[in-house]
């Protein structure tokens, strides 16, 4: 009887060694085929993006035209794109398509209306903008084998011999109309500061 018993409780015994063993190697088993799952944020694009209006550069008296700069996204309809100008406190334009703008520095507002899914909405962005003047030149190179200068350029600059003998001729002078330029200025200041001297007739 004590042997029956004792072979019964054995019995007992490896049947839950070996369940609790298939029961460990599949939850091991199973954590390491289980997949992970990570969610990553996705950052959704803006319908419009109102972008910069890059700085202008004009010569003496001109104007730069400036216009609205933006991008958008697929299926926006865009109902319109604007600017207002402000110089100081002075207001220059006020939604406008386009704006000619002198030298200066101005305040510049973009403003975008648009329509996206039977929803309008207006997005506007200011920025500082620089029309600045280009840089004008002070003289024109010549060959010296032509007696005449560019427009603008009027006052010839003669090179006889080494520097201290440079000369330079005005209009009206003895010597500017027989002489052939190898530099031509704006200014005998101009000249006089390439370091020509003016000529005593």
């Amino acid at each position: 009887m004590n042997k029956l018993v004792q072979r019964a409780l054995a019995a007992v015994a490896t049947g839950a060694l070996v369940f609790s063993g298939v029961t460990a190697a599949g939850a091991v088993q199973q954590s390491a085929t289980a997949p992970s799952i990570s969610v990553a944020a996705v950052k959704k694009a803006p319908a419009v993006t109102i972008k910069k209006i890059g700085n202008k550069t004009v010569k003496g008296s001109a104007k730069a035209t400036i216009k609205p700069s933006y991008s958008k996204a697929k299926n926006v309809k865009i109902k319109s794109a604007l600017l207002s100008v402000a110089k100081g406190k002075k207001s220059v334009a006020k939604n406008k398509k386009s704006v000619k703008l002198a030298a200066g520095t101005y305040k510049v507002t973009t403003s975008v209306k648009y329509q996206l899914k039977g929803k309008t909405t207006t997005v506007k962005k200011t920025q500082t903008l620089l029309v600045k003047k280009a840089a004008t030149k002070k003289s024109v190179k010549m060959n010296g084998k032509t007696k005449n200068c560019p427009a603008g350029y009027p006052v010839k600059g003669n090179r006889t011999g080494s520097k201290n003998e440079w000369k330079y001729h005005v209009p009206g002078g003895a010597f500017y109309d027989r002489t052939k330029p190898e530099e031509c200025f704006k200014t005998a200041a101009d000249a006089r500061k390439a370091g020509y001297r003016a000529s005593k007739r």
